[in-house]
């Protein structure tokens, strides 16, 4: 298996498991990682996804042998993966409708920086190091980066990273925006995995209108409050809600149950 998915007490964790090819991208890990994506997504019981992956490298993008094949082959239809496998997981990703966790060790390049920006919370290694790398062999940008690497670190920075192709290290991408937290390599899946189930055990209900809130903040700050009135109107009504006002008067802590 080239993806792995775990469910355990309302937590999904799928899991990159190519790591003798540095988790690069082939048809089969793409087609397993939106299948999981997927499925996960449709679970009722499934409150926050972490994603994380195996070896010293998150992700290093598209495997280029398996490209290159494809180029020799027909170079017409070698580029046609983004339509029929990109695309389709990072929308998949990006429409998760609980939160998604990221934690990122070594290498994360190409495609793989995409999967990660898809993603609402990076926990990132302190060796980490990110990269477009697509100018480098004559190539723009795919799996939506031209959008969200913009929304993440501007369009001057993002313009930069996409035209030169440098990569930039975790210091610099916890200053840019693009890290939650840093940490020592070894500290990267626990320390996600401990922000993931702390998402698992909270209100799932107002994190999902948080993420649509944020996801629609483009459209100008009179339809964010239109769209905040309703999501507080529709929350106000939730058992969740009324609980934890009731915890909080009576100085508990709350517990969310999803509802």
């Amino acid at each position: 298996m080239t993806v792995t998915t775990t469910v355990d007490d309302g937590l999904a964790t799928i899991t990159l498991a190519r790591a003798k090819a540095h988790n690069a991208l082939d048809v089969t890990t793409k087609v397993d990682f939106l299948n999981a994506v997927t499925a996960v997504a449709e679970n009722p019981a499934v409150r926050a996804v972490l994603i994380l992956a195996e070896g010293k490298n998150f992700c290093v993008g598209q495997d280029l042998g398996e490209h290159v094949a494809a180029l020799d082959a027909d170079p017409s239809t070698a580029m046609s993966t983004v339509d029929e496998h990109y695309n389709p997981l990072i929308r998949a990703l990006s429409s998760v409708r609980v939160p998604v966790v990221t934690g990122i060790r070594g290498a994360c390049v190409g495609a793989g920086f995409g999967i990660a920006l898809a993603a609402d919370i990076r926990v990132v290694g302190e060796r980490t190091s990110f990269g477009t790398a697509f100018t480098g062999i004559g190539l723009a940008a795919d799996s939506g980066l031209s959008h969200t690497l913009v929304a993440a670190v501007g369009p001057s920075r993002a313009t930069a990273l996409l035209l030169l192709g440098d990569k930039i290290d975790a210091q610099q991408a916890a200053a840019w925006g693009l890290a939650h937290r840093v940490v020592a390599d070894d500290e990267v899946d626990s320390t996600a995995r401990d922000i993931a189930r702390r998402l698992a055990q909270g209100p799932t209900l107002a994190y999902e209108q948080v993420k649509a809130l944020v996801a629609a903040s483009s459209a100008g700050l009179r339809d964010a409050l239109d769209r905040e009135s309703a999501a507080q109107l529709a929350l106000g009504a939730t058992v969740d809600h009324k609980a934890a006002v009731a915890a909080f008067l009576a100085k508990q802590a709350p517990t969310f149950t999803g509802h």
